[in-house]
């Protein structure tokens, strides 16, 4: 008789995880098809990251002598922003990004339009086991920053930075790992 316990899938702890920013060449945009070809920007570990959730708006449909109820239809799909925070460092690549879609400059000091030469990215979320094993991931297609923020500043406070930027983006999708 099989061990009970051989089909045990302990839950994953949250604590675990990683964060990827990838490109999509040119001739793949629009299709949407996952990693292959995709140019790696940056990959780095966050202190927390919100918002990977999506939600759909139910259509009511009333019929006329259907007293016991309306029928619901499936509506359209919107996704959370998805913050993402990090201790603060030296490393200015989320300040650059954002500075290229607001036309805030960028750390050498260049001003842009906005958005003028921009690229929105793919982000992935990788969830890894207790022993570092990719188990879950998370798509964002189309990731641009919508908002950023910097540590606040406290003389007497002994906390490390936090900074964050939070990412609007056009589908959120379940990846096989």
């Amino acid at each position: 008789m099989p061990d009970a316990n051989d089909d045990f899938d302990p839950p994953l702890f949250g604590f675990r995880f990683n964060v990827a920013f990838t490109r999509e060449p040119i001739a793949a945009r629009g299709g949407g098809t996952g990693a292959s070809g995709d140019e790696p920007l940056c990959e780095g570990a966050f202190a927390e990251v919100t918002g990977l959730e999506a939600s759909m708006e139910g259509k009511t449909i009333k019929e006329g002598g259907a007293n016991y109820g309306a029928h619901q239809r499936a509506g359209q799909v919107s996704f959370a922003t998805v913050v993402l925070k990090r201790g603060m460092t030296a490393e200015r690549d989320l300040w650059n990004w954002w500075g290229l879609f607001s036309g805030g400059g960028t750390t050498d000091g260049n001003t842009r339009t906005n958005g003028a030469f921009a690229h929105r990215l793919t982000v992935r979320i990788t969830m890894l086991d207790i022993d570092g094993t990719p188990r879950l991931k998370w798509r964002l297609e189309r990731a641009m920053p919508v908002k950023f923020k910097a540590a606040d500043f406290n003389g007497r406070a002994s906390d490390v930075g936090i900074e964050e930027i939070h990412l609007a983006h056009e589908g959120l999708f379940f990846e096989a790992v």
